[in-house]
């Protein structure tokens, strides 16, 4: 609710500048704000590392050096750049720079000056990191006039197992398939002929979502489906007063991560993608315990659990 109700504020107070950015780049202020409210809580939030400390650790002794040695290098080149003094570029923990939350190499593909003073500061102003984050959403192909996604309710007769940004349809053709909006009215016309995409962060036990491609481009943000969900939804509420999700999110049982890769090479072996044995619960895992589910004529959840451990374990 907080991230809502500061970001209707910023709403009013930067309206001017988020239409224009909209008109520059195709994205919505609402969604914007969101991404902007997640990364640093608009800009409230302690953003308290050296970034050259963090960076410099990391390039010499995180797992990725390769990758941190490159971003270590970015950063010397925006501090080139002048827009901030070196020592005012604080990171996070893992080297994400100002307000959006850039790593340094982003910086420098996507920094912005929004404020028109020939400085793109992330760190200090709200106008650049506004602009900074339309144009990265912008340059990871955001489709302009269609939404995020919506909350569907979708039949028994329609599998679970048809998640994934692989199995697109028309929104036209989920339409004819049963998925319907839960809200009760109808998908937008434009939207009928785009491609929709099913999502079911928590398989059968909680709500239903038909994204469209901007989905993904949130997730090029930061590549939780939950991530993006949340900053889909936060846009919503900030532009249009929605409220919670109407489908509750029911118990699941609590498995370990260890559990659920123990599943993965389970039905790895009897030929299912699950997307590798990582302890993680994403879309071709869940699918696929959807699809194994559904072989052997269980009750099809498309989410791992106790059930489902013991009898791949069989």
């Amino acid at each position: 609710d907080g991230a809502t109700s500061v970001g209707r504020q910023l709403a009013k107070r930067y309206s001017g500048l988020l239409a224009e950015v909209e008109r520059q780049t195709g994205v919505p202020g609402h969604i914007v704000l969101a991404i902007w409210g997640r990364e640093s809580a608009y800009g409230r939030a302690a953003i308290p590392h050296d970034a050259f400390e963090v960076l410099g650790t990391k390039a010499f002794m995180s797992t990725r050096t390769d990758y941190f040695t490159q971003e270590l290098i970015a950063a010397l080149r925006v501090a080139e750049t002048g827009d901030v003094p070196a020592r005012a570029m604080k990171s996070s923990w893992a080297g994400a720079l100002g307000q959006p939350q850039f790593m340094p190499s982003n910086v420098l593909k996507h920094a912005a000056d929004g404020d028109g003073d020939g400085r793109a500061d992330i760190w200090n102003s709200e106008a650049d990191t506004i602009a900074s984050i339309g144009a990265y959403l912008q340059h990871h192909g955001w489709q302009t006039g269609r939404d995020w996604g919506f909350e569907v309710s979708v039949p028994p007769s329609v599998s679970c197992a048809l998640e994934g940004p692989d199995q697109g349809h028309s929104i036209a053709d989920w339409v004819e398939m049963g998925v319907t909006r839960v809200s009760g009215r109808p998908f937008p016309d434009h939207e009928l002929s785009g491609q929709g995409f099913l999502m079911l962060p928590a398989g059968r036990h909680g709500p239903a979502f038909l994204v469209t491609p901007n989905f993904y481009v949130l997730k090029d943000y930061n590549m939780s489906d939950l991530y993006a969900l949340f900053v889909g939804h936060v846009g919503d509420r900030i532009a249009f007063g929605v409220g919670d999700f109407q489908t509750q999110w029911s118990p699941v049982d609590m498995m370990l991560r260890s559990d659920v890769a123990t599943m993965q090479r389970a039905l790895e072996k009897q030929g299912y993608d699950v997307g590798g044995a990582d302890g993680l619960a994403g879309f071709r895992t869940r699918r696929s315990i959807g699809r194994w589910q559904e072989s052997l004529g269980f009750a099809v959840t498309c989410f791992p659990d106790a059930a489902v451990l013991s009898a791949l374990a069989d």
